[in-house]
């Protein structure tokens, strides 16, 4: 049984990966979070009276308190998906993103480091820092280039996907100057349950239930590979248990889309789902609205995740139409969950 540190496990991919082990492991996990307001603990109602999960509400730079959390808990490995992860915001404002993605991402390398120096030696050699980055590090693609692989070159592009590749890049340099046992991986877009509602599918689900207008960004032809969340926190476990140290291994769905074509997807399914629509409104498409395209917006995304299948045997297990219906029914019968989150002014990927 391991004893798990998680950061950021009241966010969307956090709390699934948590929900995931509490659920289908013996292992134990630490929940440190500092619920930004895209943290949500209520996402783990589910497993919050197990005697296997504890929380913790920690902000990463605060490195007392980690030095506290490791002393008092002995993680066996730890999970890091602290991030602000929203391109427009780090756009809007990029403090909060060099603040967490890049000075609290060196702060848990340094608290985990020493506690890993410091282990018996049994432990110490078991010991393992997974760090979760994402696809966006890669900068884009055109239409004719191959999906990136775990060598494609860094090229970000928005203030979010450089903060991000800067972490990356620390836990790399903590691996190979200090020894500490770690390893990445980059996913692309994931969505499914408990998706904080400033992102596209969420956010359009719920836009079309009120009437009110789904703003595309430009043309709607940029290309994102959609990977649904529990696929993704099923990988997340097994890199974390059978990757091996210093490597990095891509994580993607084999699912590239249009925006455009995700929001008719969520139209065609809401006209089944929900045929009784808000007042004037002929078709849910008549809501979708063209706005101005966002600085800097990346064409396409798109994952190869050969590695992860040839070593770990990982493949995604959700077709895109699955997980589509499976998400939109979920905002459908959890409006207790969204209603009360702050409106958002952004909206799209």
């Amino acid at each position: 049984m391991l004893n798990i540190l998680i950061t950021g496990g009241a966010g969307f991919i956090g709390s699934a990966v948590i929900r995931y082990i509490i659920n289908y492991t013996q292992d134990a996990v630490i929940n440190v979070d500092k619920l930004t307001y895209a943290g949500n603990l209520s996402s783990l109602n589910t497993i919050s009276n197990s005697p296997r999960y504890r929380f913790e509400q920690v902000d990463i730079i605060d490195r007392t308190a980690l030095e506290r959390i490791f002393s008092q808990y002995q993680p066996d490995a730890v999970m890091h998906l602290a991030a602000e992860s929203h391109v427009d915001r780090s756009i809007d404002g990029s403090a909060a993103f060099i603040e967490t993605n890049i000075i609290g991402t060196y702060t848990l390398l340094e608290v985990a480091r020493t506690y890993w120096h410091n282990l018996p030696q049994q432990k110490k050699a078991t010991f393992r820092f997974h760090h979760i980055s994402t696809d966006e590090v890669y900068g884009d693609l055109t239409h004719m280039q191959p999906p990136f692989t775990e060598n494609s070159p860094y090229a970000p592009s928005s203030p979010y996907s450089a903060s991000k590749a800067a972490s990356d890049h620390l836990v790399r340099a903590w691996h190979r100057t200090y020894g500490l046992p770690t390893i990445i991986t980059n996913c692309s877009n994931n969505y499914g349950p408990f998706q904080f509602p400033e992102k596209l599918i969420p956010l359009m689900i719920l836009n079309a239930l009120k009437g009110k207008p789904l703003p595309v960004y430009g043309d709607g032809q940029q290309i994102r590979d959609w990977l649904f969340v529990e696929d993704h926190a099923y990988a997340l476990y097994e890199v974390l248990t059978k990757g091996k140290l210093g490597e990095t291994y891509n994580i993607g769905g084999y699912n590239e889309k249009t925006n455009l074509e995700v929001i008719h997807t969520l139209c065609e399914i809401l006209e089944e789902l929900v045929p009784n629509k808000p007042a004037g409104l002929t078709q849910y498409t008549d809501l979708i609205t063209f706005v101005a395209d966002r600085p800097g917006h990346d064409i396409r995304y798109a994952i190869n995740a050969t590695k992860i299948y040839n070593e770990l045997g990982w493949k995604p297990l959700t077709p895109f139409e699955t997980g589509m219906r499976k998400t939109v029914e979920w905002y459908l019968n959890h409006q207790e969950w969204w209603e009360k989150r702050p409106n958002s002014t952004y909206h799209s990927t």
